[in-house]
């Protein structure tokens, strides 16, 4: 039979220990760790670099809000109902990051190391591109209702990753992959934060598979505000007045 074994974190039964991946959490974590640097070595097991924490703790913050979101307005609507629970309501909005909200960080991520693999890059982004477009697939992390031509945060999240010293190739891969799918498509299609995202959390070795972890947690924190604000200044009811104003069609005409 397989041993079955964690080296995140002892259990609560040991209370002789209090350890996360091999340090002790109440001298070595609590009190001397961030919250961002805690997290990154939770997943990872490494202390990240000043270099490293810098750059993680402006992705964390980067998609924490952006107003009255789908994400925020299912936790509003959630929170409105369970008062008494808002954990539900903010779980509730989590459970909408995914490959249209916010959660493409993952899949800009797995592209990129991929193609930071390949002797001619703009080749590959190339035929990256080419082979989306004939799936008619989107390409993860690009394109946006609202800003155009560019996305202030992407430009944002790499002017911080610029100045704290990353070596940018990855950052260079993604702006080569946006100018590949500009020149196929006959258009702008904006680099978003997500694709921005996947790019500087490669530059410090932040694991593609938890890439998505990095939006759920700091939306978390936004949709936290939400259902406080929810209750309130509750928006609930101009919704349903807006609900209740969405005239029937009769499908028998």
């Amino acid at each position: 039979m397989r041993t079955v074994k964690t080296k995140i974190g002892t259990p609560t039964s040991d209370t002789e220990n209090l350890k996360m991946r091999g340090v002790d959490v109440l001298t070595d974590v609590v009190g001397n760790m961030s919250f961002a640097e805690a997290y990154y070595f939770i997943v990872t097991g490494r202390k990240p670099t000043q270099q490293q924490l810098k750059v993680f703790d402006a992705a964390l913050v980067i998609l924490m809000d952006h107003g009255l979101t789908p994400t925020a307005l299912v936790a509003r609507l959630v929170g409105d109902s369970l008062v008494d629970n808002p954990q539900i309501g903010v779980a509730a909005g989590i459970m909408m990051v995914g490959d249209k909200f916010a959660g493409t960080i993952g899949g800009a991520g797995a592209l990129l190391q991929e193609g930071i693999q390949a002797a001619d890059k703009r080749a590959w982004a190339e035929d990256t591109v080419a082979q989306f477009r004939a799936k008619k697939h989107r390409l993860p992390g690009f394109g946006h209702p609202y800003y155009s031509p560019t996305d202030p945060r992407a430009e944002r999240l790499f002017e911080i990753a610029g100045n704290a010293g990353v070596k940018g190739d990855y950052i260079e891969l993604i702006q080569i992959l946006g100018d590949e799918l500009n020149k196929a498509s006959g258009r702008i299609f904006t680099m978003n934060a997500t694709a921005a995202l996947g790019a500087i959390l490669s530059e410090i070795d932040f694991p593609v598979a938890a890439m998505r972890g990095v939006a759920v947690v700091g939306r978390a924190a936004g949709l936290v505000a939400h259902v406080m604000e929810e209750h309130q200044e509750p928006i609930t009811p101009a919704l349903m007045r807006f609900a209740g104003e969405i005239p029937y069609e009769d499908p028998e005409g």
